[in-house]
């Protein structure tokens, strides 16, 4: 009996300590997310990647879809890193945010109100979620609205990120783009 309680002493730890053992993953890598004075103060270092503006509010149900599967997928996140300074900007957003010069303040409209930066970047389209892709020099390339799964939202990634979009046309970007094996 009492080598069965000494046999169960010594296993029990064992094989609680294996089973944690074979069950831990790697840390999956998220997006870095900056404020926007963090993303300007990076570009007026010298650190030039493009911006990556996700526009979003707490009211929109893709917004949060979006963070909880495109945004949180580990390719998508390892691009978005290596190649973008990324972005999270509430659409209405209370606090006032200064750009080129410009101070961009929150604009009450009845029940909701917006943001004027929001409204700039979406060019005057308040639409949920829109991404934006600002160049290095912090210079407009393009809004994209709606949301997008990780299958589709990878390769925009890589052609802005990697600056394919300087001197290739999307479709013929697409012909050579090869998706990681987390992208499906």
């Amino acid at each position: 009996m009492k080598t069965l309680r000494l046999i169960k002493f010594i296993l029990a730890p064992l094989a609680i300590f294996l089973l944690f053992s074979f069950n831990v993953k790697e840390p999956q890598e998220k997006i870095n997310w900056l404020t926007w004075e963090e993303a300007m103060q990076k570009l007026e270092s010298g650190d030039k990647k493009p911006i990556f503006i996700d526009v979003y509010t707490d009211w929109c149900g893709w917004c949060k879809r979006m963070d909880a599967t495109t945004f949180s997928n580990p390719e998508v996140a390892k691009t978005m890193n290596e190649n973008f300074h990324a972005v999270k900007l509430d659409g209405e957003a209370k606090r006032d945010i200064t750009f080129k010069g410009n101070t961009f303040k929150y604009v009450p409209n009845g029940r909701r109100g917006y943001h004027e930066l929001a409204a700039a970047l979406l060019q005057n389209k308040l639409s949920y979620p829109t991404v934006v892709f600002l160049d290095e020099n912090a210079d407009m390339i393009q809004p994209l609205p709606g949301y997008r799964q990780a299958a589709e939202f990878h390769p925009i990634l890589k052609f802005i990120g990697e600056g394919h979009y300087k001197n290739t046309e999307w479709k013929e970007f697409q012909k050579t783009y090869k998706a990681p094996e987390g992208i499906k």
